[in-house]
């Protein structure tokens, strides 16, 4: 529940109604939008192919048929799953860049071939290559950033874990699902990211002023980011179809909106950046004011802001080169062709990243200000004594 200290005064009870609303608003966008477990998009069974786990026993070169320069090669595995588990078979793989370099001792997947009507088996090998497995190392990777989260942030560092699993498990569990029943995904993307703003700020930082501030400035600055992907991408005309995945969900006849999976792409992307920025901004203004006690809405402010405009130039620097980061196979590939730049900007691979930057980067810019006024506002309701506890930041 929200700190008694702040429903003591009349700001801190209409700042807790006003959210109060919006989780109720957020939790009807839950009920109707929640999936009822019968996707309607059909993704295909090639998405779905089983796979089983194999090892790499030997790899052999030889020379592709037809080709005096070309080489391919024969890979002998073992299965380590399966029907055929303990067997070993053999694969072709080519050459060109379309099949990837193997190694003795690699873990992979392999797909079991389905042999056409009077091809005898022999004629054609039994498994193919499906991809390396990397779920070992993925996991093992978790766990070293797991543990360093806790051992830096000791218990801090557990809630936001917490906070992390349950806004993964918001969007599996809510959004994924309901984007394929579909259900809007502009809407749906919406109602997921306030419902991870409402749970995942207080579970790793409580429910006094600074997380008011922080949840309301998130919420207000995601509708602003909403509103903006909305127009922009109507009046730059970005459709969603210039990507591998689009394709992919066209050729499999998904039914999915494509043009609101993108929009939905840049609110939940911007949603990461966002709480960050407004949980600095509130934790600066409460810490200033436990610092000096007596100073006004108009002294937080400024001092706070000030920090904001550190903090915000770092934060638009690095959600830019994270989406240049995206971009880049693309660039090469357009710098490769001597197209200038704004040519280039103007293919929808690129404007799509230009315009979500942008539009994620001015809901950011707003966030500031207004997470900033909302804090100096609660911060008078928040009694001396937790002032001085919010200075040595032990206050969520």
């Amino acid at each position: 529940m929200i700190r008694h200290s702040l429903l003591r005064s009349p700001l801190g009870r209409l700042f807790a109604a006003l959210l109060a609303l919006i989780a109720v608003a957020g939790v009807i966008g839950l009920i109707v939008l929640w999936p009822s477990g019968e996707p309607k998009a059909e993704l295909g069974p090639a998405l779905a192919t089983e796979t089983e786990r194999a090892t790499v026993n030997a790899v052999e070169e030889f020379r592709c048929s037809g080709f005096q320069t070309e080489v391919c090669r024969r890979v002998r595995i073992a299965l380590n799953s399966g029907a055929d588990e303990g067997q070993e078979f053999m694969l072709t793989l080519g050459t060109g860049g379309l099949d990837p370099d193997l190694d003795v001792g690699d873990e992979i997947r392999v797909v079991e071939n389905v042999v056409p009507p009077g091809v005898p088996q022999s004629q054609q090998a039994k498994y193919s290559l499906s991809d390396f497995e990397r779920r070992a190392p993925m996991i093992w990777l978790a766990i070293a950033f797991a543990l360093l989260v806790v051992a830096f942030g000791r218990l801090r560092g557990v809630l936001s874990l917490a906070g992390l699993v349950l806004s993964l498990a918001i969007v599996l569990v809510f959004v994924v699902p309901a984007i394929l029943e579909g259900e809007e995904p502009l809407a749906v993307a919406i109602v997921g990211s306030v419902a991870i703003a409402l749970t995942a700020i207080p579970l790793a930082h409580g429910l006094g002023a600074k997380s008011v501030a922080a949840m309301l400035g998130t919420c207000f600055s995601l509708l602003l980011t909403a509103g903006l992907a909305v127009l922009f991408t109507n009046l730059t005309h970005l459709t969603g179809l210039s990507s591998e995945e689009a394709t992919l969900l066209q050729v499999n006849d998904a039914g999915l909106s494509l043009e609101g999976l993108l929009l939905a792409g840049m609110v939940i992307g911007a949603l990461g950046v966002l709480d960050d920025v407004t949980i600095s901004q509130a934790s600066t203004v409460l810490a200033l004011r436990g610092a000096d006690p007596s100073s006004g809405f108009g002294t937080l402010y400024r001092r706070a802001i000030a920090v904001g405009r550190d903090h915000v130039s770092a934060t638009v620097n690095t959600l830019v080169l994270a989406y240049v980061g995206a971009a880049l196979p693309v660039l090469l590939i357009f710098s490769g062709g001597e197209l200038g730049f704004f040519d280039a900007a103007n293919f929808e691979l690129v404007a799509k990243e230009i315009v979500a930057m942008l539009v994620g980067s001015i809901g950011l810019i707003a966030a500031v200000p207004l997470t900033t006024a909302l804090a100096a506002l609660l911060s008078r309701a928040v009694p001396d004594e937790e002032l001085a506890q919010v200075e040595l930041g032990h206050v969520h």
